[in-house]
């Protein structure tokens, strides 16, 4: 057998390189779509081996896994005129790929530049106490409000978390004493609840002693054990008026 020319073995070489170029393996969770003479095929191809005849096929690849976009800092100003800081993620993903390729040049840059717009367009609507005490409602609303503006891109918007909000350093200053002053009125609330509760058990049990005075007199003796178990002193102890109406019956007596 003749050996092979060099033209022949630059052809086979070339053929080959081609061949395997034209081979595409796509994972699970990517889908290729196909350009053909600049016109898209109507289902995109994948996962696993496609074959892309070059160069009048073109593959743009697509992956269909959750992004999570973390979207910086925007500056709003709240209903009451408070200017804070606020950041938050999104995570979305691409849901029909040809949407995704053809209705939008970069579907992640677009989502992420709309979800800036619409954080300072819903939270500047709202005031500073609802944006502290409520996150969930909002970020409910900013998921609502991006994912209707990303449907025509084929792009689901899943959640939105509003991650942190900074306020100036007035605003945490007079927020901590606001706390501070809460503080002190629950305590005193409960300070005067307590003392309430205590004279209304007071007046009860003066009610009960007053009812029956031999309970005065068993509250003397009780008051009198607990004094003689502490150290030893000179103790100075009330008579009750009831054994001094005694003696006296009994002088009257004789």
């Amino acid at each position: 057998m003749p050996p092979l020319s060099f033209p022949v073995v630059a052809v086979v070489v070339i053929f080959l390189g081609w061949l395997f170029s034209c081979i595409n393996i796509l994972n699970e969770y990517e889908r290729g779509v196909i350009f053909r003479l600049g016109r898209v095929l109507p289902q995109p191809k994948g996962p696993g081996l496609i074959f892309v005849f070059k160069p009048f096929d073109r593959i743009v690849r697509v992956a269909l896994r959750t992004i999570v976009l973390d979207v910086p800092p925007q500056d709003i100003i709240t209903k009451d005129n408070v200017s804070v800081k606020v950041n938050a993620v999104v995570y979305f993903r691409a849901v029909d790929p040809l949407r995704a390729i053809l209705q939008v040049e970069n579907y992640i840059y677009a989502t992420s530049q709309l979800s800036q717009t619409t954080l300072r367009s819903i939270l500047g609507q709202a005031s500073l106490d609802e944006l502290l005490s409520e996150r969930e409602k909002l970020s409910q609303e900013l998921q609502e409000v991006i994912d209707q503006h990303t449907d025509p891109w084929g792009v689901k918007v899943t959640q939105v978390a509003i991650k942190q909000v900074d306020l100036p350093q007035d605003m945490q200053r007079a927020m901590a004493l606001q706390a501070q002053a809460e503080r002190e009125k629950r305590a005193k609330i409960i300070n005067a609840d307590g003392e309430f509760q205590a004279s209304q058990t007071l007046a009860n049990a003066a009610e009960i002693m007053a009812q029956n005075p031999i309970t005065m007199q068993l509250r003397y003796l009780q008051t009198l054990t607990q004094i003689s178990a502490e150290n030893a002193s000179t103790i100075v102890f009330p008579v009750p008026v009831e054994f001094l109406g005694g003696l006296l019956k009994g002088r009257d007596k004789a």
